[in-house]
């Protein structure tokens, strides 16, 4: 990790633990090498930072390409940010995403491929299936429980004092979503598969 990365975990988490009595379980899931890719629920923009700050690991990160400009560019790249049209999944951003798990490196994606509007597990997209049939590596599931009423759609202002969780799942190996038969939508079935353990969390 570089100093930039390290200073924001820091920071994120003091700030969450102090007025939102930040907590996270599970951490003892997390592999401590290998790539992993990171599946979550979204219900706030503060869900980056959330997940990230107490995950002991190189965490790359989605953000929109039209962030990328002088200088949060330079910022978000010193975060691992991986540029993304959001509007789709185009060929150059899945081969760095594959390049960045075939070096070993942990993606944080989530499955519903934007913010809840009303604080529910939302459907997932097919993007995550995409990416763990073409990786071939493990899933981390967690669940975050509070960030939509802490900054939701809608909001301007965090909400101080609403409390946050993070819970971390049991690792799903690859060979979880092998037996998916390739029938047009196997990406869609895998991705599924995920939110459903998302949502036991």
């Amino acid at each position: 990790m570089n100093k930039t990365y390290r200073l924001a975990q820091f920071l994120s988490y003091t700030y969450l633990r102090c007025f939102h009595r930040f907590e996270v379980n599970g951490t003892e899931n997390v592999p401590q090498k290998g790539a992993f890719i990171l599946a979550c629920n979204h219900l706030s923009y503060i869900d980056p930072p959330a997940v990230g700050c107490k995950i002991p690991r190189n965490l790359h990160y989605f953000a929109r390409d039209s962030l990328f400009f002088w200088p949060l560019g330079l910022l978000i790249s010193n975060l691992n940010s991986i540029p993304v049209n959001r509007k789709q999944l185009d060929l150059g951003t899945l081969r760095r995403v594959l390049l960045v798990l075939k070096n070993g490196k942990p993606v944080l994606l989530f499955p519903e491929g934007t913010r809840s509007p009303d604080g529910t597990l939302q459907k997932s997209q097919k993007g995550l299936g995409l990416l763990v049939h073409k990786s071939g590596v493990p899933v981390l599931p967690a669940r975050l429980h509070g960030s939509f009423e802490i900054l939701g759609k809608g909001k301007m202002v965090p909400r101080i004092g609403k409390k946050l969780y993070l819970n971390i799942g049991e690792l799903l190996p690859s060979s979880k979503f092998s037996f998916v038969l390739d029938d047009g939508s196997r990406y869609q079935k895998i991705s599924d598969m995920v939110m459903r353990e998302i949502q036991k969390l």
